[in-house]
């Protein structure tokens, strides 16, 4: 697979100990999203040959009966679940239900097909979102489930928080190894840039994109600016995944970051000189900033000898110019 121009400088080790068959079928669901495109791209340099992937059009994966007739026929080996529904804060605030729902839903009729088709290994993707929102920094996994969810995202939260509870439930009564990991929050190609869906480094990149073309003095950006967060390149997850598919076989869930976080003002300002260095920035404290700080102990990951290798900087410009790509010759810069 011919690596993406925006990847060329990214290089990603070969892990030695090989704990999964690189000919047999492993399924990537949601795989025309960010994480899942990243998995592909992942698996097929690592010479997987038998990556089996279906659309939105293809399998409804909140319809129990589609997923049954699609495992029975497909006979995956192994499974990275990484679809579901997700969005920034405005999308998690105006659709509570839908987010509720559609990620309940995808979680257990995909857990339940592996389960009664003999799966050997699945691991469930969550979000670093389900953990409480005023838990002591770095968050360790141990902290699930110690409080109060973020109240902006606690529908997406719990039902996050359900698959990861699925994949202990079945490891107990069937003894599937179903694993779980909990990445921080992502940012890279394929990413959503819809302003009234996307997360924060989509949505910035986006606005000081349009403001440059539109010769804008100012951008404004949502909250104070004061919140911190943990950044990880998609790509680095991919790997992390990877990594866990071969080396990671424990029923606790697993926390995957940089180990390391910004203040939102910090992050615009970068993302800011890189796109537009002549913006002012201006901050609307109307709006919400959700989680205060929101940074994962990556401790245990560690210690399996997995870290991140992208920088953020230079994570930030290569999804920058992804983003240009793929825009009309009209609307680059």
């Amino acid at each position: 697979m011919r690596t993406p121009p925006f990847l060329a400088t990214f290089a990603f080790p070969c892990y030695p100990r090989r704990m999964i068959s690189r000919t047999a079928p492993i399924f990537v669901t949601g795989h025309r999203g960010m994480v899942g495109s990243a998995l592909v791209r992942r698996l097929s340099a690592a010479g997987f040959e038998n990556i089996l992937t279906a659309t939105r059009q293809e399998l409804d994966l909140r319809d129990q009966t589609a997923v049954d007739s699609w495992f029975d026929r497909e006979r995956p080996e192994y499974v990275i679940h990484a679809a579901g529904t997700v969005g920034g804060i405005h999308a998690n605030r105006s659709r509570p239900a839908d987010f509720l729902y559609d990620n309940l839903m995808i979680h257990a009729t995909v857990l339940h097909s592996a389960c009664r088709t003999g799966v050997s290994k699945l691991l469930y993707l969550g979000s670093s979102c389900i953990y409480p929102r005023d838990c002591p920094q770095p968050i360790r996994e141990e902290y699930l489930l110690s409080g109060p969810l973020e109240p902006t995202n606690d529908a997406y939260a719990i039902a996050k928080i359900a698959g990861l509870k699925s994949c202990e439930a079945y490891r107990r009564q069937f003894g599937c190894n179903f694993i779980s990991a909990m990445p921080t929050n992502l940012y890279g190609p394929n990413d959503n840039f819809d302003l009234n869906s996307s997360h924060v480094v989509p949505a910035l990149i986006r606005k000081f994109h349009d403001a440059r073309l539109e010769g804008a003095p100012k951008v404004a950006v949502w909250g104070t600016g004061n919140p911190r967060r943990e950044f990880l390149h998609v790509d680095d997850l991919a790997d992390a995944c990877l990594f866990l598919m071969d080396r990671y076989d424990e029923a606790a869930t697993i926390n995957v970051g940089a180990g390391e976080d910004l203040a939102i003002r910090e992050l615009a300002e970068l993302i800011r000189d890189i796109v537009y260095p002549e913006a002012e920035i201006v901050f609307d404290s109307s709006m919400p900033d959700g989680t205060p700080r929101k940074l994962l102990d990556v401790t245990r990951l560690h210690a399996r000898g997995w870290r991140h290798r992208i920088e953020l900087r230079e994570g930030l410009a290569a999804a920058y110019q992804w983003f240009c790509e793929q825009q009309p010759v009209a609307t680059q810069v």
